[in-house]
């Protein structure tokens, strides 16, 4: 039996071919593997601005203490009611 696909299933599918094909495109011109075309800044942008909807930004962050001190960790075992 032949399942549908929803139609939030079908845009969310359609979003991620359309975010892979950007990113080929981009990495073909990044690594200068695509000699047909070249993009534009103008396109290079665009794509860009449409991968910043679609995947979300990585960044680094830290976490301290008060002050921007040493954190504490406070580890708690509790053992399991089966155990003993």
């Amino acid at each position: 039996m032949e399942r549908q696909l929803t139609r939030r299933q079908t845009d969310n599918c359609r979003k991620a071919i359309q975010t892979t094909q950007l990113l080929k495109r981009l990495q073909d011109h990044a690594l200068n593997e695509s000699e047909k075309e070249v993009m534009t800044s103008t396109q290079i942008r665009a794509a860009q601005i449409l991968l910043d909807r679609a995947l979300p930004m990585l960044s680094a962050v830290e976490v301290t203490g008060q002050d921007g001190g040493p954190l504490d960790v406070v580890v708690k075992v509790t053992p399991h009611a089966g155990n003993g």
